[in-house]
Formats: C-alpha cells, sequence, structure tokens
C-alpha cells in the first residue's frame, strides 16, 4: 500500500479526490461516459483489469455503467451510507480505490449497473 504523498504524487487531484477520498465526478463530464471503443478497462490507480468494453452499456446517468466487472475477485464492495441513503460502493480489491457504486436497474443478463467514475478508469484499446 502506497502512502496518502505517494498516491498524491501519482494521481491527478480529481483521481486523488475519487480513488482515495470516495468522490464522485460530475455526471457526462468523464472522459469515458459515452465511449464505444472496445477494450479493457483498468484501474487509474493500480492498472488492474475490471471491466470489458463488451459489458458496458449506455444508462443516460452520464458514468460508465457496466453490467459486470471481469471477475468478481477484481472488485470490491461496502455499504455507503453518505448522502442521507443507502447505497452500495464499489472498490478496486487490489489498491481499494473508490470506482463507483452498484445499482439493481441494469438490464440483463445480471441486473446490475456498475457505474463507473470515469476518472477512476484507463482504457486499454483492443488491437
Amino acid at each position: 500500500m502506497k502512502s496518502d504523498d505517494e498516491w498524491k504524487a501519482q494521481l491527478t487531484p480529481e483521481q486523488y479526490q475519487v480513488l482515495r477520498k470516495q468522490g464522485t465526478e460530475r455526471a457526462f463530464t468523464g472522459k469515458y461516459w459515452n465511449t464505444k471503443t472496445a477494450g479493457t478497462y483498468q484501474c487509474a490507480g493500480c492498472g488492474t483489469e475490471l471491466f470489458r468494453s463488451d459489458d458496458k452499456f449506455d444508462s443516460g446517468c452520464g458514468w460508465p455503467s457496466y453490467t459486470q466487472p471481469l471477475s468478481e475477485e477484481v472488485v470490491e464492495t461496502q455499504t455507503d451510507r453518505s448522502w442521507m441513503m443507502k447505497r452500495t460502493e464499489v472498490h478496486c480489491r487490489a489498491c481499494g480505490g473508490h470506482l463507483g457504486h452498484i445499482f439493481d436497474d441494469g438490464p440483463k443478463p445480471t441486473g446490475l449497473r456498475y457505474c463507473i467514475n470515469s476518472c477512476s478508469l484507463d482504457l486499454v484499446v483492443d488491437d
């Protein structure tokens, strides 16, 4: 694990706020909310492969949305009781970085919507 100063040196201020302080980027402003490019989305903090473009869909919420992660082993969840509501936070299992939230209003096959901040991701484009 890295120190807070090491994270600040590695990440942009926005990435630091989201990944390390559980922040949220503004809707419709992130670099991947409307991207259709084929590839694999990695954690911007540690490079762990998290989501595939095949599982990305347009939820209309303004953040990249996925039906599922690459595997259940790459993410972990915890209850978020901020903003006077109960939600489920999604974190990168490898580095603990905050990615976004999971909601149960997604399409088939899972019925889930992994609502993820663009700045917590890096896209590796398929060849």
